[in-house]
């Protein structure tokens, strides 16, 4: 069986093509995909051609692309016994795909009270809750999220629901200071503001507990490490692919006692959760439970949808702009 799917097959460029799908074995899944989202950190840098190891090379191209989608059940395994037929559901770690054939520990069903956007992000979602679980916020400690992409912005919203006051955000874009703001930030600052960090230990009472550092920058490191408290914890979730930077590690790392925390979605237990470190099914399943009850939003995040027809334009935007929209394809526009 053939499918559309969308792949990067040289540097900055995107081409929706056909594709040749793997036969189900016994515990896979088949979706027909309705939604997925475009996590724009992780695929500009597929895209461009950036360092993206796979089985310890560099990944060649064609390079495929995205990994959280929503979708219908197609078919099962013979082995399945978690979805039926018919079931709307979430996936993780999917292609931006017309259809995919996933295990079935992937595909998650969600009720009627999840609509297509936020099971489309579910995925994504755990990728900010497990830089939170592992920093361990209390109630009342300060936390700040460097970097308000998407990634940034739900940890935002998870850093609210887990009691930290106050929180700062910090992006230089304004919209997304704005919408951060509505998401449950405390404060929303620009990080080239004269005296930035001064201010954020004036805010905090002496610097920041927690932090999460979403730009992948060396410059976004440095910076939070200037903010943060004596024995704060810093969760790097932004890949900071390009080694090439300084940090003082003695004065700002060492001396005040700071813990770094590798926050990588793949630093996670495969089968079975535990304190701090739950699986990614896990997760995607807690963030759905969260929408559910109504102390998470995830729709509200997406800006932008469109027809994977119109992928070469919307990843070549992606390529060469610095600030891109959450944004989702909706596979039922393919015609």
């Amino acid at each position: 069986m053939k499918a559309k799917h969308i792949l990067f097959t040289a540097p900055g460029i995107a081409e929706l093509v056909d594709r040749e799908l793997r036969p189900l074995d016994a515990h896979d899944v088949l979706v027909k995909v309705e939604r997925t989202s475009i996590s724009a950190g992780t695929e500009k840098a597929n895209l461009i051609g950036d360092r993206v190891t796979f089985h310890g090379k560099n990944k060649p191209f064609p390079r495929q692309c995205g990994y959280s989608a929503m979708g219908i059940v197609e078919a099962i395994g013979s082995e399945v016994t978690t979805v039926k037929v018919g079931d709307r559901v979430a996936a993780s770690w999917t292609n931006h795909a017309e259809y995919c054939v996933m295990p079935d520990y992937r595909v998650y069903p969600i009720s009627d009270k999840i609509d297509d956007a936020t099971a489309a992000l579910a995925h994504i979602a755990t990728f900010p809750l497990a830089a939170v679980r592992k920093c361990a916020p209390e109630l009342g400690e300060s936390a700040m999220v460097m970097g308000l992409g998407v990634l940034g912005m739900i940890a935002v919203e998870f850093l609210r629901i887990s009691g930290a006051a106050p929180i700062i955000a910090v992006d230089p874009v304004p919209e997304k200071r704005e919408k951060a703001l509505k998401l449950g930030a405390d404060y929303a600052l620009d990080p080239f503001m004269e005296g930035f960090a001064a201010h954020v230990k004036e805010l905090t009472g002496g610097g920041v507990n927690v932090a999460i550092e979403v730009t992948g920058k060396g410059a976004g490191l440095d910076e939070t490490l200037d903010c943060m408290k004596k024995f704060g914890r810093v969760a790097l979730l932004g890949c900071t692919r390009d080694s090439n930077f300084t940090i003082d590690y003695y004065g700002k790392v060492h001396g005040p006692g700071i813990t770094l925390i590798g926050a990588h979605t793949n630093a996670r237990p495969k089968v079975e959760s535990y304190h701090g470190y739950w699986t990614d099914g896990d997760d995607a399943r807690a963030a759905l439970k969260l929408v559910e009850m109504g102390r998470l939003d995830l729709a509200c995040l997406v800006e932008e949808v469109y027809s994977p027809v119109d992928a070469p334009e919307v990843f070549a935007r992606l390529a060469t702009s610095s600030y891109f929209p959450v944004t989702q394809f909706d596979w039922t526009r393919l015609e």
